[in-house]
């Protein structure tokens, strides 16, 4: 129902940007948030930043002042912007959206990108 692709993962330096984006087709529509994760080897994955559809966000304690989650609404497209990067971001960073429904909710997921924080 609803197909996720990322992109703009990649090596850099630490203190340096990276954007990530993430592109949303299917049922669109009933797409209720859309959200970032990451995990990092031998760790569970992670919430990093969410945005539902009014516009609200809400991030992990980790990245709050330094990441920003965007939607692009037109587009259909979701965003990550990441300053300030750390080592420890280093993770395959996963796309996701959440579909709230009348019955169980229905959650989306990209394929991941690898972002990689060299120090």
């Amino acid at each position: 129902q609803v197909q996720l692709v990322e992109s703009g993962g990649g090596l850099v330096q630490a203190g340096g940007s990276l954007r990530l984006s993430c592109a949303a087709s299917g049922s669109v529509f009933s797409i209720n948030a859309m959200g970032w994760y990451r995990q990092a080897p031998g760790k569970q994955r992670e919430l990093v930043a969410a945005i539902t559809s009014g516009g609200s966000t809400n991030y992990a304690d980790s990245v709050k002042g330094r990441f920003t989650i965007s939607r692009d609404n037109a587009k259909n497209t979701v965003s990550l912007q990441m300053n300030s990067l750390r080592p420890e971001d280093t993770a395959v960073y996963y796309c996701n959206a959440l579909l709230v429904r009348l019955g169980p909710n229905k959650n989306y997921w990209g394929q991941g990108t690898q972002v990689t924080v060299s120090s």
